[in-house]
């Protein structure tokens, strides 16, 4: 994927919508309610953008939405993309070099992660602080695109320092329940199991999910500011007794469906 890639796609969809968005949203499983927080200007499928992947889980809607929140300029990104989709970290990334594309300074990570931190509980929030990646090559792996940054990013600020102090602050004013902690990537598709969770413990993670950090690393590299944010959607294995399926994550994101949003829209006000 050459710099041309991204760059036609990118020329797609300023053809479609020509204001230049301040903040990029990826939306995590179970977290689209920040849809109905949008003063919608445009909605544009992937399916109808020339070269643009595909998403094939039926969780993430495949469509970008245009529109203003907390009287900012926005782009919600409605699915993203995974590696146990078949694609490669590269791949996976595309939505954060198209908001570098799209005019966007700031990326907003979020996804729907298994609890490792048994402090934690399902429902709540976790401001990702950093991250561990053992798996598989870097989404800059192969010829670097210097266009979008240099061939060796440093990734000592990765997840923002100033935004997360804005997240702190915005959810003291909500009054919302915001934990902190290491975010653990595994590709999937499959849970982990409990001795893979006993170890991904032992190394200082307090949450594990198959999403985000390939997109945290390619807007690194991009210089744009992410931040990060994992709903909790269950125990990770071997912390319950029951096993993991995707009811949980509905129902957990119910449950912070309005805390999400409002944290969300007032992150955007004091960013």
């Amino acid at each position: 994927m050459d710099f041309k890639f991204y760059e036609n796609i990118a020329s797609e969809i300023k053809q479609r919508y020509a204001h230049e968005v301040e903040i990029t949203i990826v939306l995590g499983s179970a977290l689209d309610s920040l849809e109905d927080y949008l003063e919608l200007e445009l909605r544009l499928p992937y399916r109808e953008i020339p070269g643009m992947l595909q998403t094939s889980n039926p969780a993430h809607k495949g469509e970008f939405l245009f529109g203003r929140l907390g009287g900012r300029r926005v782009l919600l990104c409605s699915g993203r993309f995974h590696s146990y989709e078949g694609y490669s970290l590269e791949e996976s990334s595309i939505l954060a070099r198209l908001a570098k594309l799209l005019g966007s300074r700031m990326i907003f990570l979020s996804n729907a992660a298994g609890g490792v931190n048994t402090d934690f509980s399902p429902g709540e929030l976790m401001l990702i602080t950093d991250h561990i990646k053992f798996n598989g090559p870097s989404p800059l792996a192969g010829p670097n695109l210097p266009e979008f940054g240099t061939r060796f990013p440093d990734m000592s600020d990765t997840y923002s320092k100033r935004l997360q102090a804005v997240a702190r602050e915005a959810a003291s004013q909500m009054g919302i329940k915001l934990q902190e902690g290491v975010y653990f990537f595994m590709p999937g598709p499959q849970y982990e199991t409990a001795a893979e969770i006993r170890a991904i413990s032992s190394l200082g993670a307090d949450a594990v999910g198959m999403s985000t950090v390939g997109e945290a690393i390619v807007a690194r590299h991009a210089q744009l500011e992410v931040l990060g944010i994992s709903l909790i959607t269950n125990l990770a294995t071997g912390l319950s007794p029951e096993p993991l399926s995707d009811d949980e994550v509905i129902a957990a994101g119910a449950k912070a469906r309005e805390p999400f949003a409002q944290l969300i829209g007032k992150i955007i006000e004091l960013a």
